[in-house]
């Protein structure tokens, strides 16, 4: 924040223009300093100020030790911390020290939510995740931790893939207001355009490693949503639940703040 910048934000609350919460938040953000060192990371503090979310932490190839401390520093200055890729002996040993946190097996992820129930900012948009068979789940999973992390509204619906056409009409009513979806399947990887066609919200296409040899780890499904037909599906990395999970995230918080300011009534899930 530049001197203009601090001039212009006293003086709106010394008129009347901001309340005491908006500047003390404002003022603490400018305060909090950019990085945290631990012995075996630098702490991205001020990526929550930057990017509206705190860094998250990938934890294959790290000590229980290094999370604990990034962890630590995250919490000392009032952020919400996400751990992905976990193993499950390493989530044992994180949560004697963080007896708070929320461990998702399946999706390998660990969050802790911050000292005041939040980190995030508000909670808002509503976040639909499908996949298309079972197998999809960890995957799966791992999008859905991520969105709920970022503060949305997420329904996970199941096992709705192409080769039985009937399953997915049958959901319709579950993600067509959604304000982001995230499909994830392996296979051929079709899902994705079903899904595109009958909604007008992005569909972030997550490709996984499922299937047989022809599948090649996941490639076939990536290029099949690669060359999806329908023009609202974009696609990230094989396996990359994060990622689909943090752009629906994304999408569907600036979609929430759009809505609200507009006055418009926002998207839910519809039961």
């Amino acid at each position: 924040m530049t001197e203009t910048e601090l001039n212009e934000l006293l003086t709106r609350f010394r008129m009347g223009g901001l309340d005491q919460a908006t500047v003390t938040a404002q003022l603490r953000d400018l305060l909090t300093p950019a990085t945290a060192v631990t012995p075996a990371a630098q702490v991205d503090l001020d990526r929550w100020r930057r990017c509206g979310y705190p860094e998250v932490v990938f934890a294959p190839g790290k000590t229980t030790q290094a999370i604990v401390d990034v962890f630590r520093a995250q919490l000392a200055h009032g952020q919400s911390c996400l751990a992905t890729r976990v193993p499950a002996e390493q989530a044992a040993e994180l949560l004697v020290t963080f007896p708070q946190a929320r461990h998702n097996a399946t999706a390998r992820t660990l969050c802790i939510p911050a000292a005041d129930g939040g980190g995030n900012g508000p909670q808002a948009g509503f976040v639909a995740v499908i996949t298309a068979g079972t197998g999809d789940l960890p995957v799966a999973e791992e999008a859905v931790e991520t969105a709920q992390w970022m503060g949305c509204q997420v329904d996970l619906i199941v096992d709705v893939g192409v080769a039985g056409p009937h399953r997915l009409p049958a959901q319709k009513h579950r993600f067509e207001r959604a304000d982001a979806i995230v499909v994830v399947a392996g296979m051929e990887g079709a899902l994705p355009s079903v899904v595109g066609g009958h909604v007008a919200c992005p569909v972030i296409a997550v490709p996984t490693s499922i299937g047989y040899g022809a599948s090649f780890g996941g490639l076939a499904a990536l290029l099949g949503m690669l060359n999806s037909c329908a023009a609202n599906v974009t696609v990230v990395n094989i396996d990359a639940g994060f990622k689909g999970g943090f752009l629906a995230g994304l999408i569907a918080q600036r979609t929430a703040a759009a809505t609200k300011n507009s006055g418009s009534l926002g998207n839910s899930p519809v039961p």
